[in-house]
């Protein structure tokens, strides 16, 4: 699907956001900023990645955007006009943000509130700027936020693989596995409500990288773990599935040590992974496979205070 031809690029100095439709100006301006800290940033980095390989569709049909922050004051000694921040958003997905103080939070959900142009539906960021961009959101558009999912953030220690292993063996997958991985993917998003858009257009780009492991049992596919791009030293594991009818056998954690090995020995240095915090299987798994907590982030969905119901005890 071709995008709409982007309006041009808008800079707000007076909020220290610049805010354009440039993907190399983004990274030009952003990249070292995100890179220094990968971990913190792999949503950011991997997106940024994805898109610079596959095109600016491939998350939809309307074209990304994406922001940086300059705004605060510089530590002592520090250069000014050093980036501080950044967002980048892929619709239909909400807004995904870095690490941002309050100010930055808050001067973001003005800058973005201002322009009619970009509906923002919700926020994805750890927890606190998340809560925080939120807050200012609510008293800038009358909307309430909800909570869609929480996850964790894990890192990778010292890999422990299964034992005893499960039978089978490990293969990366092929193109001719690629009917079997759209039909997987396909039961990945009905079961987490995630891997929204073009099944198959995501199943192609993981394919061209040699990015799915399959674990295999007497020659049949029984299990796949999925991993990102490598970007600046980092890679993260991603939709990790087991068909329904073979669950519970160990494969989908055979299927991760797999993926997790192999990053390992290609020289990533920082492997991680997002866990839904509403599924202790998973998170228990990796954790027994070496994988450790790194922060928690939250999904937030936003709409009218007359049509929402807010989480209880929820800050925004």
């Amino acid at each position: 699907m071709r995008c709409a031809a982007p309006p041009p690029r808008v800079s707000l100095e007076r909020m220290a956001w610049t805010v354009t439709y440039d993907l190399e100006e983004f990274r030009a301006a952003a990249g070292g900023f995100l890179g220094a800290r990968p971990a913190r940033h792999t949503a950011l980095l991997t997106v940024v990645s994805s898109l610079a390989a596959v095109g600016s569709g491939r998350y939809g049909g309307r074209p990304p955007y994406f922001g940086w922050w300059t705004g605060e004051e510089p530590p002592d000694g520090a250069e000014a006009g050093l980036v501080r921040g950044a967002f980048l958003c892929t619709p239909p997905y909400p807004p995904l943000l870095s690490p941002l103080s309050g100010e930055a939070a808050r001067a973001l959900a003005r800058t973005l509130a201002g322009d009619g142009e970009r509906p923002v539906t919700g926020v994805n960021a750890g927890r606190e700027t998340a809560e925080t961009f939120a807050a200012a959101w609510r008293r800038l558009t009358g909307t309430v936020s909800s909570v869609e999912e929480t996850t964790r953030l894990y890192r990778l220690g010292a890999l422990t693989p299964p034992d005893p292993a499960p039978p089978g063996r490990p293969r990366t997958a092929t193109a001719a596995d690629r009917d079997l991985l759209i039909s997987w993917c396909e039961g990945f998003a009905r079961d987490t409500g995630a891997l929204r858009g073009d099944t198959a257009a995501h199943v192609d780009d993981k394919l061209g990288y040699g990015g799915y492991t399959l674990w295999e049992l007497d020659g049949r596919p029984v299990s796949c773990a999925g991993v990102s791009r490598t970007v600046a030293d980092m890679a993260r594991v991603a939709l990790v599935y087991t068909p329904p009818e073979l669950r519970g056998r160990g494969y989908a954690g055979a299927a991760t040590a797999a993926v997790s090995r192999a990053a390992r020995d290609a020289g990533v240095k920082e492997l991680l992974l997002f866990t839904d915090l509403a599924n202790p299987t998973s998170n228990a798994l990796y954790q027994r496979l070496g994988y450790r907590p790194v922060e928690d982030h939250l999904l937030l969905s936003f709409a009218p205070a007359a049509h929402a119901v807010p989480e209880q005890g929820h800050p925004s």
